[in-house]
């Protein structure tokens, strides 16, 4: 469902978009990137809540043939979600904050000169696993921080689709969701989703 409204979004901005400036005239090109990120669970066992995040990383991207290219991205993303649940009467508030190296390699098909649709795997890497509760008792807010670690899996595996919109020659923006396809969980079924709002800059 949250794939068929995405897609569906992707083709009304499409069709609202002009061919109004032209494709990078370099065959290769690479740079940094930048944005801001809405990360949250789905699944069986996922939480309740999304949080807002950020990522950063470098881009390469190589003209294939006419209107295809392929783009390789190394990037730092912090991610996560929170949970909220109830324990013998008390309100428990969890906010987990994971962060992952991702190599996503979107496929590029440029619809216009200055638009693409983007479209390929990602891998991510989980460098860092912690878990905040936050909870009431006898009128006083408590707090206790945590290692997850040992229950959050390496390798996260996932699938972006997106559309990147060329400013100016050098300067484009990016719309992307990438839905996580394996668990992250050793415990449950829990699995990523983040959508993201990037810029960068093409050398």
């Amino acid at each position: 469902m949250i794939m068929k409204k995405i897609a569906i979004a992707f083709v009304c901005m499409i069709m609202a978009v002009g061919t109004a400036m032209a494709q990078p005239e370099k065959s290769f090109t690479f740079g940094p990137k930048i944005g801001v990120d809405y990360t949250h669970y789905w699944g069986k066992d996922c939480g309740h809540g999304g949080r807002l995040n950020y990522q950063a990383g470098v881009f390469f991207e190589y003209v294939v043939a006419n209107k295809f290219a392929i783009a390789p991205e190394i990037v730092f993303a912090a991610q996560g979600g929170k949970y909220k649940w109830n324990e013998s009467g008390v309100e428990y508030d969890a906010t987990d904050y994971l962060n992952y190296i991702n190599v996503p390699v979107m496929l590029k098909y440029y619809v216009a000169p200055s638009l693409s649709i983007d479209f390929g795997p990602q891998l991510g890497i989980n460098v860092y696993s912690k878990r905040t509760d936050k909870w009431e008792a006898a009128g006083v807010e408590m707090k206790d921080t945590y290692d997850m670690k040992d229950g959050t899996k390496t390798i996260d595996f996932g699938i972006g689709l997106g559309l990147t919109y060329n400013l100016a020659k050098d300067v484009f923006v990016q719309g992307r969701y990438t839905m996580g396809m394996t668990d992250i969980s050793k415990y449950g079924s829990v699995k990523n989703g983040n959508a993201q709002i990037a810029i960068g800059y093409r050398f």
